[in-house]
């Protein structure tokens, strides 16, 4: 690693997060960077504080950037204490040290030597020995220190392993109590470092597990198995296994006493043989009581329906079924109402509908609509589906609630709620319990609520499993749409999601139709298979946009990652012409096709979206890549890279919310605890114009019969029937 030596002159640019970009006098520098001595350079880096004038050393690399020219990338960095008689006299006598003047400064010099500094620092008798008054003395040294204190924090943290970055921001929120905060709990820090890096940490300043440490991994447990089970709450034998097996941490009969004392600390919430994270708790007593306020407030008298579906009908040149009928009609007459339905079964038409109907009711224009109606989803694919098909704007749930991605909180909220009249929410069965928790303190309480989405698919990443704990309470109106609507007389892909979700073994499975094919092939075949259905798609004129592959899993042969280096080969070939970086065993290539896997509203983007990599800067540290995410060009630094990952395939998983015309699905027997009834059915309904299936029949009917998605533990469903008995 490269060094320079020297004064920092100014700052041309610094953020709220401590990057900063800015001149650098140097003085000396490794023997890379000779020609740099007497120079002043640009910088860049994570800083906590820079002083005019204050010499400093700084580590990284002499880099050219493309547009800035020359720049040092600062890796980490020191202060330096002054060195020499003028330069400790100088320190001494300026605005950073109180009660110094220039004849003090000389005295201490001359009593403490070049190492003045050093010496004061290390103890305070050493200032004393120079014969200065008590207060004086108190008053430099105390400057001195306060100096200094931010400089000795760094040097700590950095020792024990944390980043520069994790420490600007350390330094940023808790300033000088950080080294204090560290020693006493580490793991109060989880807001802004990685669990398993704190508990790496932790046993460089202790060597053994204490009471600081057993209470941190019993939250951390409750946490990682909720997330894993989707449960909203876990019991006493969960967490006393997983502490053993995970954390090595044996407390069998002393559990009860930390959760006790978890629960006086609030962080808890004990109910009967449940054990709950404070904060999942309230996120199901407040959907319950938001909903129950919602349901509760009176409504309009729904006047001249017949006419009113008469004229929409008319408009639309479209005749409604019952059901599509009922689902209209209730959604109007009622507060809270939830309609759901698989592919084909006509959510959107009933969506287009009630729209149309509340703007003839309410006599809105379609500017107006826009300030009334509120239309959203949880993802930006889905949201942005909605918007198409609706022609009015569409949000998705985070940008609604204005999520900051800094405070990981909503600006809109119970305190600061969203007034508008009509809220409909799609694809709710990938909401969970905090996102729906928020949703309803953000909104009018006064407003109609729908909720729409397909109870059969996959639940929500996260605990909770709302849509399905709403329709089992049988309290608010619920229009399940069961009539499909094909597309032709050989449109196949609605019939067969259909057949999937009524767990039916299909016996024309293998029978080609307009819209299905499938293949049958061994898993050694999957990617040659694979490769062939691509080419030729190609040769027909589809290119990736068209084409998506889904999968369950990532890891293994046809596992995901190993899919998306195959199809970056088809797709999107090395090309002499071109940038491109490797990053890890991750090679991106301008043009490649990518998913993004965070909310940042501030760029206007969000978990699930689709985009295609513009430019690629290897040099670059501030505009690393650009990406096009629907017209929405997002520059990403070099360490925000992680929050892409190639999606020529992607998981069934990630897929919910969005539709693409052409799916490929593999399914093998290699899948295993995959394969089952839920996933193969979300994945099937991606699909809008065709789906081809490669690999093994018994595969397939084996999903299709696997129940395998265990019943989640969840308490929304009763304390939903409590407050409405």
């Amino acid at each position: 690693m490269e060094y320079v030596k020297g004064k920092y002159k100014s700052s041309i640019f610094s953020s709220s997060s401590g990057y900063v970009v800015g001149l650098f006098r140097v003085k000396e520098a490794s023997e890379e960077l000779a020609d740099l001595k007497n120079k002043t350079i640009t910088f860049t880096g994570y800083f906590h504080e820079l002083n005019n004038d204050d010499m400093y050393i700084l580590y990284g690399f002499y880099k050219l950037h493309d547009r800035y020219g020359y720049q040092f990338q600062v890796s980490s960095y020191e202060r330096v204490e002054p060195e020499g008689s003028d330069a400790i006299i100088e320190f001494l006598t300026s605005s950073f040290v109180k009660g110094c003047g220039e004849k003090t400064a000389k005295k201490i010099v001359e009593v403490l030597g070049d190492k003045a500094i050093a010496l004061i620092k290390s103890d305070i008798k050493n200032l004393e020995r120079v014969g200065l008054s008590v207060k004086q003395t108190t008053s430099i040294y105390k400057s001195i220190m306060n100096y200094y204190d931010s400089d000795e924090a760094i040097i700590y943290l950095k020792e024990l392993g944390f980043s520069i970055r994790e420490i600007t921001k350390l330094l940023n929120v808790y300033g000088k109590r950080i080294v204090d905060i560290v020693k006493e709990n580490i793991y109060s820090l989880i807001d802004y470092v990685d669990f398993n890096k704190l508990d790496n940490i932790y046993f460089k300043i202790y060597t053994e597990t204490n009471e600081v440490r057993t209470r941190a991994c019993i939250v951390e447990a409750i946490k990682r198995l909720t997330f894993e089970t989707g449960d909203t709450y876990v019991e006493r034998e969960d967490i006393i296994s997983y502490l053993n097996d995970v954390f090595k941490i044996v407390i069998d009969g002393e559990v009860d006493t930390y959760l006790d004392s978890l629960a006086d600390d609030n962080v808890l919430k004990l109910l009967y043989k449940r054990i709950y994270l404070m904060e999942y708790f309230q996120d199901e007593e407040n959907i319950a009581n938001r909903l129950y306020t919602i349901s509760n407030h009176p409504t309009k008298m729904l006047n001249n329906f017949a006419n009113l579906i008469t004229w929409t009908q008319r408009e639309y040149n479209i005749e409604y079924n019952e059901e599509q009928v009922r689902a209209i009609k209730e959604a109007l007459k009622n507060s809270v109402t939830i309609i759901t339905g698989g592919p084909g079964t006509g959510k959107t038409t009933i969506i287009n509908g009630l729209l149309r109907m509340f703007q003839y009711m309410n006599n809105i224009d379609d500017l107006g609509m826009n300030a009334r109606v509120a239309l959203l989803a949880p993802t930006g694919r889905a949201s942005k589906r909605m918007s198409e098909t609706t022609n009015f704007g569409a949000s998705t749930i985070h940008r609604y609630l204005k999520w900051n991605l800094e405070t990981k909180e909503f600006g809109v909220n119970e305190y600061n709620p969203n007034m508008q009249d009509l809220v409909i929410v799609d694809e709710v069965s990938m909401i969970d319990n905090n996102l729906m928790s928020s949703l309803l303190k953000g909104i009018n309480p006064e407003a109609k609520v729908v909720l729409v989405g397909d109870e059969n698919q996959l639940p929500s990443v996260g605990p909770g499993n709302v849509l399905k704990n709403l329709i089992a309470t049988d309290v608010f109106p619920h229009v399940r749409l069961t009539n499909i609507y094909r597309q032709s007389d050989n449109s196949f892909i609605p019939i067969l999601a259909d057949e999937i979700k009524n767990r039916e073994v299909i016996s024309n499975i293998t029978e080609k139709r307009d819209d299905y094919n499938f293949l049958n092939c061994d898993r050694t075949n999957i990617k040659k298979m694979l490769k062939n259905i691509v080419c030729m798609s190609i040769d027909k004129g589809l290119t990736d946009r068209d084409i998506q592959v889904l999968a369950p899993m990532y890891k293994g042969e046809n596992g995901i990652d190993n899919l998306n280096m195959l199809l970056q080969e088809i797709f999107n070939p090395h090309d002499d012409r071109l940038t491109e970086v490797q990053i890890g065993p991750v090679t991106y290539r301008i043009n490649d096709k990518v998913i993004n896997l965070v909310n940042n509203i501030d760029q206007n983007i969000f978990n699930g979206d689709i985009g295609y990599i513009k430019e690629i800067n290897p040099k670059k540290n501030d505009i690393f890549m650009k990406i096009d995410f629907y017209g929405n060009i997002v520059a990403l630094k070099r360490e925000d890279v992680p929050q892409i990952q190639h999606a020529y395939a992607m998981s069934i998983h990630k897929s919910q919310g969005g539709e693409f015309n052409h799916v490929i699905m593999p399914i093998t027997k290699e899948y295993n605890k995959m394969l089952y009834n839920k996933l193969i059915y979300t994945g099937v309904s991606r699909a809008k114009k065709s789906l081809v299936i490669i690999g093994s029949l018994e595969a397939l009917n084996y999903a299709i019969n696997n129940s395998y998605s265990v019943e989640r533990r969840t308490s929304l469903e009763e304390m939903i029937l409590n407050k409405f008995k």
